[in-house]
């Protein structure tokens, strides 16, 4: 496949290429090469022209609530404890009718589709049935994603609450199933956070971790009463990141944890060690008052970082929304703590893309043997009524710019389509 257009990526942290009228060839999955003029040895193939679009880095967004999505701008007046109380487990329950979680997964696809979101790490909910289909669905959709069954067993409503020992063979069933049966689509273990899983379901999870070589996800110091709790509920651990570390579920360069706002020079010393990737969700963590995560100084630390959206404690799947609010909360956080310099929109847009995608491999950058992700982009009718650099074209996307900008949307070397166009009749 051969495209052409003008391709904007960023291959490292802070750093934008701009390709103007390049020629971008692919093979199978991946990339071959970004050309300014198209090499002779394939010169007679066909060439799809996107004429002056603007060709990006599809988003990977590393950490949502699947379920969720219903929920996204609603119940904010709460902080985070009670909005999971009053909105959160309430929404999550009604994935029991396996009619309501088919819809609801479909519609989900759709939109993540349709805001330029082709991977993802989703939470799912605590029923094998509806996390076995949003694992099936996803497989059809063309996107790519990680998927896991969530975990709880302790401090839930009667409703979500598991038995320790059935939550450990459903979530080992659908691990198995799902290698077995899906091609593109992975399994990842899902504790919700420590204080909805006892001490004998996060050691089961370690080690189902170790035996199947799994990624994890889970929360990580999101909110002062949160951390408190944890410290109350586990007093002979002295952190909050340690009580991941003792029960396994810190696993080398296998891990993601989503907030982590609140944290000891100590806590970042061991994440650091252990490849965990952060996940930043600016938009959660100003929509329940939870605090603004240091991004700049835990960027200047080694830390893995990326930006996420966390629907629906943020309160839109737009990754271009998360990115600007990425931009604009370090700016808050600059002032007070002039040391720590504000992000630019160009490294924001590198931790939704390469940053995030890294945690796939290969995946976020127009480099030889990466996989192939991209949004096409164009103008809206308002914007196009001035001339702007591909670097202000850009900029309007992320900050004003929607799904209607998006003229087409590739993942792993395929054009992909709206997965599920006849919900739209139902």
């Amino acid at each position: 496949m051969i495209l052409k257009g003008t391709f904007l990526h960023a291959p490292t942290l802070g750093e934008l290429e701009i390709r103007p009228n390049a020629y971008l060839v692919t093979k199978n999955t991946a990339v071959v090469g970004l050309y300014d003029t198209l090499p002779p040895e394939y010169e007679g193939q066909p060439v799809t022209d996107w004429g002056d679009a603007l060709i990006i880095p599809a988003f990977t967004d590393l950490h949502i609530h699947a379920p969720q999505i219903i929920n996204r701008g609603i119940g904010y007046d709460k902080e985070l404890l009670p909005w999971l109380e009053t909105y959160t487990f309430p929404a999550e329950a009604r994935f029991a009718d396996p009619a309501f979680a088919d819809r609801a997964w479909k519609a989900f696809l759709n939109h993540l589709w349709a805001v330029g979101t082709l991977r993802f790490s989703a939470f799912a909910t605590i029923h094998k049935e509806a996390a076995w289909r949003l694992m099936e669905l996803t497989e059809q959709s063309g996107l790519r994603g990680l998927i896991g069954k969530v975990n709880m067993d302790r401090n839930s409503p009667d409703s979500l609450r598991e038995d320790t020992h059935a939550s450990l063979a459903d979530t080992e069933e659908l691990i198995c199933r799902s290698r077995e049966e899906l091609r593109h689509t992975r399994f990842i273990l899902t504790p919700r956070f420590v204080p909805s899983t006892t001490p004998e379901l996060m050691d089961g999870l370690g080690q189902l971790g170790e035996k199947y070589d799994l990624p994890i996800q889970s929360h990580l110091s999101e909110n002062p009463s949160e951390v408190a709790w944890v410290a109350q509920l586990h007093p002979d651990i002295p952190t909050y990141t340690q009580v991941y570390e003792h029960f396994g579920l810190l696993r080398q360069d296998k891990t993601i944890m989503a907030h982590a706002i609140h944290l000891s020079d100590g806590e970042k010393d061991l994440l650091k060690n252990k490849g965990v990737m952060l996940a930043h969700c600016a938009l959660s963590n100003t929509n329940l008052s939870s605090g603004i995560m240091p991004l700049r100084q835990d960027l200047g630390l080694g830390l893995r970082c990326c930006v996420a959206s966390d629907v629906a404690g943020g309160h839109t799947a737009s990754m271009a929304r998360s990115v600007a609010a990425t931009v604009q909360t370090s700016k808050l956080n600059g002032l007070n703590h002039p040391d720590q310099s504000p992000l630019s929109l160009a490294e924001a847009f590198y931790l939704a893309t390469r940053g995030a995608g890294s945690f796939f491999g290969d995946v976020g950058a127009f480099l030889p043997g990466f996989e192939f992700d991209a949004l096409v982009l164009r103008p809206s009718t308002l914007d196009a009524l001035v001339e702007r650099t591909p670097f202000e074209r850009l900029e309007q996307f992320l900050y004003d710019g929607d799904d209607r900008n998006i003229a087409a949307r590739y993942c792993a070397g395929s054009l992909v389509e709206q997965p599920f166009p006849e919900l739209e009749l139902a």
